[in-house]
């Protein structure tokens, strides 16, 4: 059977056409342009893609076209031309739930940040405990050669993202998956293109818990007041919580819990290390790479979705000892003796505070500068201007990007930032500014470039032009 994707160089369409080839399908597919690392990955797999759309790319006519929903709108010539030679067609999202999940232990990820991370975590922890897992992830996992696994065990991971599926179904695209096991790691308001409000979210993520079987297992923070809401409009499944304990103070207990509780105690301030206890026993240490509060969060999610799959906590909490992350999550770029400069996909205030405040529990009073790019649909549309303003506080400076996309005046954020901030517009400038923090401060400084895109090819010019290679 001959497959064809639109949209091929996409984080889900390509990782959909590995999965593809290895249940046997013959694959190929087409993109506006393809980067790295998804188009490495194509090629390593040695799967046949094609830089911008020409008809004679379905002839043969394939058995299937798989429709992407990111630049695949009506008047697309690749889709024109699907539609009106009658090819067969459907969404990449419909196709994994139906192709692939439909047959496996389904163990969804879902939320507003955190998504990329718990999923890898939760596959590295199966991988670890010997399951081969198969797993789809929005990202590279650092664990792993590629973003996407078919696997030979029962479960199967996959980040489950609530942007919509297609041109031609609106639904969120986890509507799809029908996990057996569902992790919500949190709720706010996000992707203000498709979404008039925050219920409206909470309406998609309620059709989601209707999903999950009685014998299954919801899994969400326990101080999340917009789940809880999300949760009391109706849940038919045993719901296990978790939380971070504050100075031994017991996290207050979601009212829809009727399943174990996980909490991080002990934890190091900059979450380095942090202890697991499960109904109240101690279990073990988690001592690992990863920093931050929100990543000891995603870790007990993480822990809690193996442990429904039959991974013993106690095996769980040593495999996070050997988790290595996931590209672009605060992956370090360049490595000076004075300036080290990360990569971080940030994308919502929420996170970059989160990430910025791990940062510095680390660092102490070492200099942080933030870089931001405000590229994605809700911030693009200044949405969360209000939010952006106070998100870099734990950075000693911010430097606010403003790209073409941008329909707000960013100034706004430097006025009523309570540190010192600016707004840059070119990438050259950017990157002469960034290479000075090496020498013009004693303390040493910390660049993050927080962006969801490529942004403009930044990281590879700062490679250049400084030549510091990340330590292995």
């Amino acid at each position: 059977m001959r497959l064809y994707f639109l949209g091929i160089g996409g984080t889900l369409m390509g990782s959909l056409a590995q999965l593809a080839q290895q249940k046997g399908f013959e694959v190929s597919g087409f993109d506006r342009a393809l980067y790295p690392p998804m188009s490495d990955q194509l090629a390593a797999a040695g799967i046949e893609v094609f830089e911008g759309f020409d008809p004679d790319q379905l002839r043969p006519r394939p058995d299937l076209a798989i429709v992407g929903n990111a630049n695949m709108p009506r008047g697309h010539e690749a889709v024109e031309y699907i539609l009106e030679h009658d090819v067969p067609y459907t969404s990449g999202a419909e196709w994994l739930g139906e192709a692939v999940l439909r047959e496996r232990w389904t163990i969804a990820a879902a939320g507003t940040h955190g998504k990329t991370t718990t999923a890898s975590m939760i596959a590295h922890i199966l991988d670890h405990a010997g399951r081969d897992p198969g797993f789809l992830i929005g990202g590279v996992p650092c664990n792993f050669p590629a973003s996407a696994r078919l696997g030979t065990g029962p479960c199967f991971v996959v980040e489950a993202d609530e942007y919509d599926t297609s041109y031609f179904d609106r639904r969120s695209k986890f509507l799809h998956y029908r996990p057996k096991t569902l992790v919500i790691n949190n709720l706010e308001f996000d992707h203000a293109d498709i979404f008039g409000d925050l219920g409206q979210i909470q309406y998609q993520f309620h059709h989601l818990v209707r999903a999950v079987p009685r014998s299954g297992l919801i899994i969400a923070p326990s101080r999340d007041a917009n789940i809880e809401a999300t949760l009391k409009r109706g849940c038919w499944t045993p719901v296990s919580t978790f939380a971070l304990e504050d100075n031994g103070e017991p996290p207050a207990g979601s009212k829809t819990a009727t399943a174990d509780q996980w909490h991080a105690v002990d934890l190091r301030a900059d979450g380095s290390r942090f202890t697991v206890s499960l109904n109240g026993t101690p279990i073990g240490s988690v001592d690992w790479e990863l920093m931050g509060r929100h990543n000891a969060a995603n870790a007990l999610a993480a822990l809690a979705a193996a442990h429904h799959a039959g991974v013993p906590a106690a095996q769980g909490i040593r495999a996070l000892g050997t988790f290595r992350g996931v590209r672009r999550r605060m992956e370090l770029i360049v490595d000076l003796p004075q300036l080290r400069i990360y990569d971080d996909f940030a994308h919502h205030p929420s996170a970059i505070r989160t990430t910025l405040e791990g940062l510095r529990a680390r660092v102490g009073s070492e200099r942080i500068i933030a870089v931001v790019e405000p590229r994605t649909h809700t911030m693009s549309l200044g949405t969360l201007r209000g939010e952006l303003t106070n998100c870099c506080d734990a950075a000693d400076e911010a430097i606010w990007f403003r790209g073409d996309n941008i329909q707000w005046d960013v100034g706004q954020v430097v006025k009523g930032s309570l540190v010192p901030a600016s707004v840059e517009t070119d990438i050259a400038n950017l990157v002469d500014r960034i290479a000075a923090f090496g020498t013009d401060s004693p303390r040493p400084t910390h660049v993050v470039i927080m962006s969801n895109g490529a942004f403009g090819g930044i990281y590879e010019l700062l490679r250049q032009r400084l030549g510091g290679a990340p330590r292995s």
